[in-house]
């Protein structure tokens, strides 16, 4: 067995994180769609944060709330990130904002600090969210995680990639395949380098 096949058989944890609430959102959709097309050592949780309150610096202490507490945690024992959000008014979800306002704490040495993280935007205008998608990337690097520096994931005209539920528009999956695939790739060189 060579190394590159020892590496790719390494187990990997993603945390798949959806931006929307609706119970029918696309982007939970699409993150659902995710998890299928992982290979066979790579497993995704999916996460929704319809629990976690407004952040409040009162709150956040040694016992944070239940659902924060959850989320952070997830977040630590995930190896990275996929985030799929929509755009709302030009720009980031404020549930998506207040989830890594409150993750991003302690300041400087939080679970985001140093976390691979692939950005999604799914959206039913034309331009698939890319609004969204600078805000999100700008509010990750500043908690010192590290969004993938490669082409970006904008999903537009999102409701007609979908047909009886599935995600099925092949442009989209190979955009997908190719931006998991980069993820994967800056999993496996960051714990190459941690040795």
């Amino acid at each position: 067995m060579t190394s590159d096949s020892t590496t790719a058989a390494t187990p990997v944890r993603l945390l798949a994180i959806s931006g929307s609430l609706r119970a029918a959102s696309h982007c939970t959709a699409v993150l659902r769609h995710v998890g299928t097309m992982l290979p066979a050592a790579v497993t995704q949780q999916l996460t929704t944060l319809g629990q976690v309150p407004l952040y409040d610096g009162d709150l956040d202490g040694a016992t944070p709330p239940a659902a924060v507490a959850e989320l952070k945690d997830a977040i630590a024992q995930a190896d990275g990130l996929v985030i799929c959000s929509p755009e709302y008014n030009y720009g980031i979800p404020g549930v998506l904002k207040n989830a890594i306002d409150w993750a991003s704490r302690p300041g400087f040495a939080s679970p985001l600090k140093g976390k691979p993280a692939l950005i999604i935007t799914a959206s039913p205008g034309a331009l698939g969210g890319v609004r969204a998608q600078a805000q999100i990337r700008d509010a990750l690097a500043a908690t010192l995680a590290r969004p993938l520096s490669r082409p970006h994931v904008a999903i537009p005209l999102i409701a007609t990639r979908f047909q009886d539920g599935r995600l099925v528009d092949t442009t989209t999956l190979e955009m997908l395949q190719a931006a998991i695939g980069d993820l994967l790739a800056e999993i496996r060189l960051l714990a190459a380098a941690r040795g």
